[in-house]
């Protein structure tokens, strides 16, 4: 039987363009959503679905991202002295045991796939989760990495599974689709059986309207198609191939339809939605923040037209 699920990867390598000037001092990740920043809300995620090690992959100029993850004496001797104990306990919920958290560099951006395989010595032969903190889940009544280890843990626990989401077909050609094998079994009442990816299809080419979003739960065995360095969609080293390659070899891959909404965060469009749905979620902020959108329906109303 195959290892529990205990290891995580956080690729948060990329440069972060899209938000220029913004990301030109500081990393995309720490980007805050309402008070805290996106890369705490991926960590909560995975420590809720039982992960206890997390693999950061970097580049050059994180060096902020790994500050975060570390302890601020002066800080706490601060917040104690003043008794701000509620504050505390928020700093301290941001702390990571030593040797929980690890740091691997990509020297070059060469693709998603490349960046999970960067991690591959830190991966024994075990199951791991990939997490792409630009992917904000919120809603449901576990966290999306929660519901996908439950149901991952219900198939032969050796094989791949993949959260999906439906998108509508002007969208298609941004994500890895899954093509399904209609003839499987749902294991768990949200998972399809997958005969294969295609990773950013046309619209017309598109074998089903199912996205690959960002969380994955792969095995040991991805490391060895990621290793051979081939190259796909934009020239990069995609790990949808890869799990399309996993496929292919008659080895299990899954797409799981999670409860919940997801955010993409590495637009600007998306980072404004998901702050605004989690802000009215929170009840210190809930009444005052309905109330200015209330106040502002006319004008959404026009930009809308």
């Amino acid at each position: 039987m195959s290892k529990r699920i205990s290891k995580a990867i956080f690729p948060v390598a990329g440069m972060g363009t899209r938000f220029l000037p913004a990301t030109k001092a500081i990393p995309k990740e720490i980007l805050p959503l309402v008070d805290r920043p996106l890369i705490q809300y991926a960590i909560d995620e995975a420590r809720e679905a039982g992960i206890e090690e997390f693999i950061f992959v970097t580049a050059r100029g994180k060096s902020a991202l790994e500050d975060y993850f570390d302890a601020a004496p002066e800080l706490e001797r601060s917040l104690t002295a003043k008794k701000k104990t509620a504050l505390l306990d928020i700093l301290n919920s941001t702390n990571m045991d030593s040797g929980a958290i690890a740091y691997v560099r990509q020297k070059e951006a060469l693709g998603l796939g490349h960046a999970v395989w960067c991690a591959r010595r830190l991966i024994a032969d075990e199951p791991v989760a990939v997490l792409l903190p630009d992917d904000v889940m919120v809603g449901g009544k576990r966290p999306c990495l929660a519901q996908m280890v439950e149901a991952w843990e219900k198939t032969d626990r050796t094989g791949t599974m993949v959260a999906t989401m439906e998108v509508d077909d002007a969208m298609i050609s941004s994500y890895g689709v899954i093509d399904p094998d209609t003839t499987a079994t749902d294991i768990s009442g949200r998972t399809v059986r997958a005969k294969g990816l295609v990773e950013k299809p046309k619209a017309e080419d598109a074998p089903s309207n199912l996205a690959v979003i960002g969380r994955y739960i792969l095995p040991p065995t991805i490391f060895d198609y990621l290793s051979e360095g081939k190259t796909g969609a934009g020239g990069e080293i995609q790990l949808t191939d890869a799990i399309a390659a996993e496929a292919t070899a008659g080895r299990a891959v899954h797409g799981f339809r999670f409860e919940g909404q997801r955010f993409d965060c590495g637009s600007k469009a998306g980072y404004l939605q998901a702050t605004v749905s989690i802000a009215l979620q929170r009840e210190d902020l809930a009444g005052e923040l309905a109330e200015f959108l209330n106040e502002l329906q006319p004008r959404i109303s026009m930009a809308a037209e």
